[in-house]
């Protein structure tokens, strides 16, 4: 009786035409528990791994061919030296003395620039100062200029913070949010609205006769009426939409209220 063959192994099913093959994708020796720490430390990877094993050792780098900047020619005749060795590349025949100026419109274009903005961060939120006179305070959000600042206000009436501009870095988003779908922000509320005057901050005051000359005065800023009157019309629309909702009571309050942290208290795990 002849010896029993071995079975010839089952080939892998082809997977089917047009399907995506998927990649493997292995695990991690080491893993988080939670709250960044890891399952094991530096110095004990470095035993799993068997590093030690590499230490001090160099791989030497393969020496890639230099590419000949010049070529021997033969040269026919008597007395020419036989052979002249010539460049590939021939030298420039001219060589300025000043470098020229080249203009670098980049450095234009920052105007230009797409202003992007967290989209937690929409007309409406209730969001926390960060920096600033008025830091702690919680404002609304009246709308986003172009230039990428975020136009907020206090109410005035609720926590005395006018109207004013921020970045965005320096603002939390709470998840509160006024429904101001009816309010459109006025056009002229834009970056030049907002703009310091430099010649009347710069302007000297006149001193009078038997002053100090080394005692320096400052200019109280007083807002224009233009300023009040358009602080006016966006408060009166964002009170009127907080009068709307259910919770106006504990909605004022919140918004008078500052922020603060307590003990073991740690913003990077609150959600606001």
């Amino acid at each position: 009786m002849a010896p029993p063959q071995p079975k010839a192994a089952a080939k892998p099913a082809a997977p089917p035409t047009g399907a995506v093959k998927k990649a493997k994708v292995g695990k991690p020796r080491n893993y988080d528990l939670g709250n960044g720490v890891v399952r094991f430390s530096k110095s004990k990877m470095f035993h799993k791994k068997a590093l030690y094993k590499f230490v001090g050792k160099k791989n030497p780098k393969a020496e890639k061919p230099k590419k000949p900047s010049v070529v021997v020619k033969q040269i026919g005749g008597d007395k020419n030296g036989g052979s002249r060795t010539v460049l590939l590349k021939k030298r420039r025949s001219f060589y300025p003395t000043q470098d020229k100026i080249v203009s670098r419109p980049h450095h234009k274009s920052f105007s230009k620039h797409v202003r992007r903005t967290r989209p937690n961060l929409t007309v409406g939120t209730v969001c926390i100062l960060l920096a600033g006179r008025h830091a702690g305070k919680r404002v609304v959000l009246a709308g986003v200029l172009p230039s990428g600042l975020l136009l907020v206000t206090g109410p005035f009436a609720l926590n005395s913070c006018p109207l004013r501009r921020i970045p965005q870095r320096y603002v939390i988003g709470t998840s509160t949010r006024i429904d101001l779908s009816a309010f459109t922000l006025p056009a002229h509320l834009d970056d030049a609205y907002f703009k310091k005057n430099k010649k009347s901050a710069k302007r000297s005051v006149k001193r009078k006769q038997g002053e100090d000359i080394f005692a320096t005065k400052k200019e109280k800023y007083v807002p224009s009426e233009q300023r009040k009157s358009d602080q006016k019309v966006v408060d009166e629309a964002i009170l009127k939409a907080i009068s709307a909702r259910a919770d106006r009571k504990s909605l004022r309050g919140y918004l008078k209220a500052a922020f603060g942290l307590r003990s073991s208290q740690f913003p990077h795990r609150m959600r606001f």
